[in-house]
């Protein structure tokens, strides 16, 4: 077997998004990824899933894998004929043990290469509104690590460190600030230098804690920083509340949980964080393909006989079109029969497959869909509906009491996502709102997460899942609109009104 390789892949300071362009697609080719306690939950979720993952992650004075057998792991791995992603937070080579790994890795014979991630030294001081250098305070950078082996005082040349004017950043150093702290103050450097601490920087958590080089210390101590932070040292600090972006952003540090499947989240996801949103990716329910699908294939050969085909979701056109490629037809199957969409979104994905529906209610849910379809069909009319096999009955029911013959047949059915035993951290550490956009996501959430109905906050897509949430005692803000558009503005609203 010939041996694979091993890239070893900075993951930048937190901020899923500060991934490089490289490290994601070395990522997403990956057969092996090992990784350290860092690494941002949003970016291990990029992991494709044949891959196998291994935790080698450390922290102060706990090291449940040795450095040794983390090189031995690549080593092995590598000798399978893997390509083994080696995953650390921040730059590999910054203050980190890659340059080890990849001596041990060339020792041994096996090929590597390095992704360079952004480092949390330059990257958390700029999200805390801190620019690193600035013409006219500080011309030059200068990073330090504050972390020693065997708790022992880091090995810092501190007469040198007060001496070079510029912008003084210490990484892991939050066990030994008060010693940094005084040896730069002993060693000349004025009490009145601004200095900060940035907390979990680039995440929606960060906290910044501005002071003076003599209190920064007791400050962050006062506040119980803990670590990831880093300690920043000169009068670029005193940008900080001019320049701060981060904290000002409409949903920072909300604490959202997005119960939707896993292959539909992401965009949803990334537009929340990209507005300072803490997004907890936690789907409740997957939607799978129906083990029989004859009756569906039938109704296809026979399009000719219904007077309109219904969606009432992305999901069922995804598929009825697949249905239909695997009878090896396409859109032309659908020229004798109108279609009707229940959402603009779901009238979105229609028009990717190359059909542009007929009709389209103004106000998007079953009621209102049903009262559209009794407007432009005839009595004794046949309507074939495609949708979930869990959906309700207002739609057909309606149709029905119109004089319309309907047949409604599943394309797909909805499952609930077992439970683990880490769900029941909810009730300890409650988010800020859950994001519902179907009732059996509201039944799956409940049954997980061991929140009680009355402590969450729900922002629902629509009335038919506000209904059922509201049912178990769950309150709710509803989006005017079921698309994402309309959920995020519903999110910003509740937010700026102080509803969380």
């Amino acid at each position: 077997m010939p041996t694979g390789k091993v890239i070893l892949v900075g993951a930048g300071p937190g901020d899923p998004d500060l991934l490089t362009v490289k490290g994601a697609r070395a990522l997403a080719e990956a057969d092996v990824v090992v990784y350290d306690r860092l690494v941002s939950p949003a970016i291990l979720a990029r992991i494709p899933a044949h891959a196998e993952r291994i935790d080698v992650g450390k922290e102060s004075g706990s090291h449940p894998v040795p450095q040794q057998r983390i090189q031995e792991i690549l080593r092995d791995k590598a000798l399978e004929g893997n390509l083994v992603v080696r995953l650390k937070g921040g730059d590999p080579l910054l203050f980190g043990r890659g340059g080890e790994e990849l001596a041990f890795l060339a020792m041994n014979g096996i090929p590597f290469s390095e992704v360079p991630g952004i480092p949390s030294a330059i990257a958390a001081p700029a999200y805390a509104g801190i620019p690193v250098t600035n013409r006219g305070e500080a011309r030059s950078l200068h990073i330090f690590t504050g972390h020693a082996k065997d708790n022992e005082s880091p090995k810092i040349d501190f007469e040198s460190a007060a001496k070079l004017g510029g912008t003084l950043v210490f990484l892991m150093g939050v066990s030994t600030m008060e010693h940094i702290c005084a040896g730069l103050l002993a060693a000349g450097l004025s009490p009145v230098t601004p200095a900060a601490i940035v907390e979990n920087g680039t995440l929606p958590v960060q906290r910044r804690i501005s002071s003076r080089l003599a209190n920064i210390a007791a400050d962050a101590r006062a506040q119980a920083v803990r670590s990831p932070s880093i300690l920043v040292v000169g009068e670029v600090c005193s940008q900080a509340q001019t320049l701060d972006w981060f904290s000002r952003l409409p949903l920072f540090g909300r604490r959202l949980v997005l119960t939707m499947p896993e292959d539909t989240v992401q965009p949803l996801a990334e537009r929340l964080r990209a507005l300072g949103a803490d997004t907890l990716l936690y789907p409740c329910i997957q939607t799978i393909s129906l083990p029989d699908d004859s009756a569906l294939c039938t109704a296809i050969h026979r399009l000719y006989a219904y007077r309109f085909l219904v969606f009432t979701s992305r999901r069922g056109v995804d598929a009825f079109f697949q249905t239909l490629r695997d009878m090896a037809l396409d859109a032309r199957a659908l020229a004798g029969c109108q279609v009707a969409a229940i959402a603009q979104h779901t009238a979105a994905r229609l028009s990717e497959c190359g059909i542009r529906p007929d009709l389209v209610p103004e106000q998007a849910d079953g009621t209102h869909l049903a009262q559209a379809i009794l407007q432009a069909a005839k009595p004794g009319d046949r309507i074939l509906l495609c949708r979930s096999a869990q959906a309700t009955q207002t739609l057909p029911d309606r149709l029905h009491a119109g004089g319309l013959e309907v047949d409604d047949l599943p394309a797909y059915e909805t499952r609930a996502l077992p439970g683990e035993a880490s769900d029941a951290a909810f009730a300890d550490h409650p988010p800020d709102a859950v994001v519902f956009t179907s009732g059996s996501a509201v039944d799956a959430f409940l049954h997980r997460s061991g929140m009680h109905p009355t402590s969450i906050q729900g922002i629902c897509i629509g009335e038919t899942t506000a209904a059922r949430a509201r049912a178990h005692g769950i309150r709710c803000t509803v989006a005017d609109h079921p698309d994402p558009n309309a959920l995020i503005d519903t999110i910003c609203e509740v937010t700026k009104h102080g509803t969380f």
